[in-house]
């Protein structure tokens, strides 16, 4: 899709280089390597984005312009030089390879302050259904895998805005068969005019 900005996901590089570190003898990964450097690398990074935790969208982009930026070139410059002195196909040059590879998507978090530098928080989102899937069988063909991936967005999107998703739903199914033209927006997951039951009750 031509309007569509790919952004990379930090944990994957990061990992990358951890799994580089464990394949190396125990006595070895604690001392100065190439593969703890690529991992220090990854580990300023995400250092800086948990200091930027409370921060507005507008701080965070201000401070990893300031902050991340700087660690982000040294980082191109030690892959550029580390690629011709580490063999292509170990389990380090394939860390390498990879960061190389996907620069410009990894770099893709300083266009905007809500992005996050990670995937993870939507890869802990759809966990459960990646662990259950064996066991549904509605999910082995591609309309049943499509009918399940609408229900988990609705739930998982119901979630992220303060929804109980079992009341959302119920809601739902009431008001989809005798909706209106134009009334869709109502029933967003982020519409105001969705009625209480549907929210999730804040703590004090």
């Amino acid at each position: 899709m031509p309007d569509v900005i790919l952004v990379g996901c930090w944990a994957h590089a990061r990992r990358k280089f951890d799994e580089a570190l464990k394949v190396l003898p125990p006595d070895k990964r604690a001392s100065p390597t190439v593969a703890l450097e690529g991992l220090s690398f990854c580990n300023r990074l995400f250092e800086i984005e948990r200091e930027l935790a409370e921060a507005t969208p507008e701080e965070r982009y201000r401070a990893r312009l300031e902050r991340s930026v700087p660690v982000l070139n040294e980082f191109w410059e030690w892959l550029e030089k580390q690629s011709s002195q580490v063999l292509p196909q170990s389990v380090l040059g394939q860390a390498i390879r990879y960061c190389r590879s996907q620069r410009d998507k990894l770099q893709n978090f300083l266009r905007d302050g809500r992005l996050e530098i990670d995937n993870n928080r939507c890869e802990r989102s759809i966990k459960p259904f990646v662990i259950g899937r064996k066991g549904w069988l509605f999910c082995n063909t591609p309309k049943g895998a499509r009918a399940s991936a609408v229900i988990y967005s609705i739930v998982e999107t119901a979630k992220e805005n303060g929804l109980i998703p079992f009341e959302y739903l119920r809601y739902l199914f009431e008001r989809l068969p005798n909706l209106g033209d134009g009334d869709l927006d109502e029933l967003l997951p982020w519409s105001p005019s969705l009625p209480d039951t549907c929210r999730a009750r804040k703590d004090g």
